[in-house]
C-alpha cells in the first residue's frame, strides 16, 4: 500500500481534536443531560465490542450492549463509530443487537452501607446477587450497590438557614459500632440550606433541601476522577502495622504508597492481609484484582470472623471488600481498582485513615496489555501499553494524607488514604515494566523472596534488598512515641545483617570454623535477628502482632546480646558455649511473649547489661541463667 493511501486513512486532524476535547475530563455528567444515543454493533472481539451509530458520544460514557445489556464503557471514538470494553462475558452477543449510550461515567455509589459489604469489580453486591441469583451471576443482573430498604438513623449536623458548600457535613449516620458515617454536601450543590431532616431515614429519602434542591444520604462519583483535596500534608506519622520487618526496618507513613513485589508462592497475599487485619486504619478496603478465586474465597471466610484488635467489634465493620477474580471478565480488573480507591477516597474525606490493598497490579496491567493489543494499539515494552506507567502514576497519586474540603460550616479536616499495592513478576523478575514502573512512584519497596519462602521464613521480605524513603519524616514520630534509640537501633541492626551477608559468602569458601570467634558471634545474632525479630508467624495468636514497644525491646534485646556474649567471649566462653546460653532461649521466646508480660524482656536487657559491666572471670553459665541476681 502506498504511503499515502495510509496517510489518507488516517484521522483528520478536526476529528482529532473533537476527541480530545471530550477527553472525559468533564465526568459530572448525568443520566437525560442528553438525548439517548443507540447504536448497533458491528464486531465482537473478547472483551472488546466495536458499534457504530454512536456519534455524540463521549469517552468513557457507560453503555448497555447487545439484548442481555452488558455492562460497557466507551474507550475509543472515530466518527460514529465506538469502541466499547465490557465488564461482563460476550460470548454470544452478535453484531446488529442494539447499542444504548447512559450519557454518564462509570461512578461508584457512597454513601451507607458501604462497609462491611463485599462487591465486585463494578460495585455490585455480591451478597444482593447471590440472594436474587444464586451462585452464578447472570449477564445484564443490575443490582443496587447499597442496601436502598435499610432505615439508617440520622442525625442533623446543622440548622435550617445556614449557607453550605461541598464538603460539609450535613448530619452523621451510625454505619456499624466502629465508624460513624458523616453525609457530606456532594459536588456542585450550595446554597443556602432550607430544610434538613432528623431520624431514621432510607438513602432514597431526601434528607435536607439546598436551595431548592434535594440532597440525599448518597452521592455518585466517577471512578477516574480524584476526590479534590485542599492540600496534602507531611508524611511524619507512621502507618503501624504490628508486622516487625516493616515497622521498624521498612515503616510507611500514613498517606504514604508500598509495592510489594514477589514471585509466585512467596507470601504476597498474606502480607498484605496481615496488613488489613492489624493496621491502625480506621477503615480498610480490600481489592482483590484478578486473584486466584480459593484465595478470595479464604479472605470472604476469614474476615467476618476475626476482631478489631482495638475495639474486640468484628473487623468486618470497617472493611470493606472489592473481589474480582482471575475468571472474571479482563476488562473488569480495571475497573476494580478505580471502583476500590473511589471508595477509599470518600472515607477519607470523612477524616478518616484509610488503607487500601490492590493484590495484583500486574493483573490490573496485564488487562490494560489485553486490552491495548485488541485495540491494535503500538505495544511497548513486553506487550504493555505505552501509557502504562501513566496509569500506575495516577492510580498511586490518589493516596496523600490531605487537608479536607470542610464547607462554610465546618472546622477543617484531615483525612489519610495509604495505598499498598501487590506486584506478581514472572518468575521473580524485579526488571519487568510492572514493577519497575511501580518502583518509580512508591516510596517504600518491600521486596519478596522465593528464597526465603522455600525456607519457610515469612513475611520473606529481602531485608538487604527492600528499602523506606520514610525513615528521616519518620524519625521525630518514632523518638517521641517509641523510643529515642529507634533509629540508633534499627540502623545498627541493619549494618548487622549486612555484615552477615558479607560474612556468609567467606563461610561458603572455606566454612563457618575458619572464622575468628567475634565474627562467629556476629553470625549467631544475625541469626537471631532473622529467626526472632524478622521472622513472624501469621498464624500464631500472640505472635501474628507485636507493638511498637514490644518491637522496640525485642530489638534492643538481640543487639544487648551481642555485646553481652562479646564480654562472655573475652572471659573465656566458647561461641557454642553462647549459642546454649539460658539468655539466648529466653530472647528466642520473646515473639510469643504476652504483650503483659514485656517487663520480662526488660528484666533480660538488665541482666545482660549487669554481666557485661561486670565483665569478670566470676561469670559462669550458672549465674547467668539463674533469674537474674547477682553472682556471689
Amino acid at each position: 500500500m502506498a504511503f499515502d493511501d495510509v496517510r489518507n486513512r488516517r484521522r483528520k486532524p478536526r476529528e482529532m481534536k473533537s476527541i480530545i476535547e471530550n477527553d472525559g475530563d468533564d465526568d459530572n455528567r448525568t443520566a437525560g443531560s442528553r438525548p439517548e444515543i443507540r447504536g448497533a454493533i458491528t464486531k465482537v472481539s473478547g472483551p472488546v465490542i466495536s458499534a457504530k451509530g454512536m456519534r455524540g458520544s463521549r469517552l468513557y460514557d457507560v453503555v448497555y450492549a447487545g439484548d442481555a445489556g452488558i455492562l460497557g464503557e466507551i474507550i475509543c471514538l472515530d466518527h460514529d463509530s465506538a469502541v466499547i470494553q465490557v465488564y461482563e462475558e460476550s460470548d454470544g452477543i452478535c453484531p446488529g443487537e442494539p447499542v444504548v449510550n447512559t450519557g454518564r461515567a462509570l461512578s461508584a455509589t457512597l454513601g451507607p452501607g458501604l462497609l462491611g459489604s463485599i462487591n465486585d469489580g463494578t460495585q455490585r453486591n455480591l451478597g444482593a446477587i447471590f440472594e436474587k441469583a444464586g451462585d452464578f451471576i447472570k449477564r445484564g443482573l443490575r443490582i443496587d450497590a447499597l442496601p436502598g430498604g435499610r432505615e439508617w438513623e440520622f442525625v442533623p449536623a446543622l440548622k435550617p438557614g445556614c449557607t453550605v458548600s461541598f464538603g460539609d457535613v450535613l448530619g452523621t449516620v451510625k454505619e456499624t459500632s466502629l465508624i460513624t458515617h458523616s453525609i457530606m454536601v456532594p459536588e456542585g450543590i450550595n446554597g443556602k440550606l432550607e430544610s434538613i431532616s432528623q431520624g431514621k431515614k432510607k438513602i432514597a429519602d431526601p434528607i435536607a433541601v439546598v436551595d431548592g434542591k434535594a440532597v440525599f444520604m448518597t452521592q455518585e462519583w466517577p471512578v477516574r476522577r480524584p476526590r479534590p483535596v485542599l492540600g496534602f500534608l507531611g508524611s511524619n506519622v507512621p502507618l503501624v502495622t504490628g508486622q516487625r520487618v516493616l515497622d521498624t526496618f521498612f515503616p510507611i507513613a500514613k498517606g504514604g504508597t508500598a509495592t510489594i513485589p514477589g514471585p509466585f508462592g512467596s507470601g504476597k497475599t498474606v502480607t498484605q492481609h496481615q496488613i488489613a487485619k492489624w493496621a491502625d486504619a480506621d477503615v480498610i478496603v480490600y481489592v482483590g484484582c484478578g486473584e486466584r478465586g480459593n484465595e478470595i474465597a479464604d479472605i470472604l471466610e476469614e474476615f467476618p470472623t476475626l476482631k478489631d484488635p482495638k475495639s474486640g467489634k468484628p473487623l468486618m465493620e470497617r472493611t470493606i471488600i472489592i473481589a474480582n477474580t482471575s475468571n472474571m471478565p479482563v476488562a473488569a480488573r480495571e475497573t476494580s481498582i478505580y471502583t476500590g480507591i473511589t471508595i477509599a477516597e470518600y472515607y477519607r474525606d470523612m477524616g478518616l485513615d484509610v488503607a487500601l490493598m490492590a493484590d495484583s497490579t500486574s493483573r490490573w496491567a496485564e488487562a490494560l496489555r489485553e486490552i491495548s493489543s485488541r485495540l491494535e494499539e503500538m505495544p511497548g515494552e513486553e506487550g504493555y501499553p505505552a501509557y502504562l506507567s501513566e496509569r500506575l502514576s495516577k492510580f498511586y497519586e490518589r493516596a496523600g494524607r490531605c487537608r479536607l474540603h470542610s464547607g462554610k460550616n465546618g472546622k477543617e479536616r484531615q483525612g489519610s488514604l495509604t495505598i499498598i499495592g501487590a506486584v506478581s513478576p514472572p518468575g521473580g523478575d524485579f526488571s519487568e515494566p510492572v514493577t519497575q514502573s511501580t518502583l518509580r512512584i512508591t516510596k517504600a519497596f518491600w521486596g519478596l523472596d522465593s528464597r526465603l519462602a522455600n525456607q519457610r521464613h515469612y513475611p520473606s521480605i529481602n531485608w538487604n534488598l527492600s528499602y523506606s524513603l520514610y525513615l528521616d519524616d519518620l524519625e521525630e514520630w518514632y523518638s517521641n512515641k517509641v523510643s529515642m534509640e529507634w533509629r540508633e537501633l534499627r540502623d545498627e541492626a541493619m549494618k548487622l545483617l549486612e555484615e552477615e551477608a558479607r560474612l556468609s559468602e567467606i563461610v561458603k569458601l572455606v566454612g563457618p570454623d575458619a572464622l575468628p570467634e567475634r565474627e562467629r558471634i556476629t553470625l549467631e545474632v544475625a541469626g537471631m535477628l532473622r529467626e526472632d525479630f524478622l521472622q513472624q508467624s501469621a498464624y500464631d495468636p500472640v505472635d501474628t502482632y507485636t507493638s511498637l514497644k514490644k518491637q522496640n525491646l525485642m530489638l534492643k534485646a538481640i543487639l544487648a546480646f551481642r555485646e553481652y556474649a562479646t564480654v562472655m567471649l573475652e572471659n573465656g566462653r566458647t561461641v557454642d558455649e553462647m549459642r546454649n546460653d539460658p539468655i539466648r532461649e529466653k530472647i528466642s521466646r520473646f515473639p510469643t511473649l504476652p504483650e503483659e508480660k514485656l517487663q520480662e524482656i526488660n528484666d533480660v536487657i538488665k541482666k545482660m547489661f549487669y554481666f557485661g559491666e561486670a565483665g569478670s572471670g566470676a561469670v559462669n553459665a550458672d549465674n547467668v541463667g539463674s533469674g537474674g541476681e547477682k553472682p556471689k
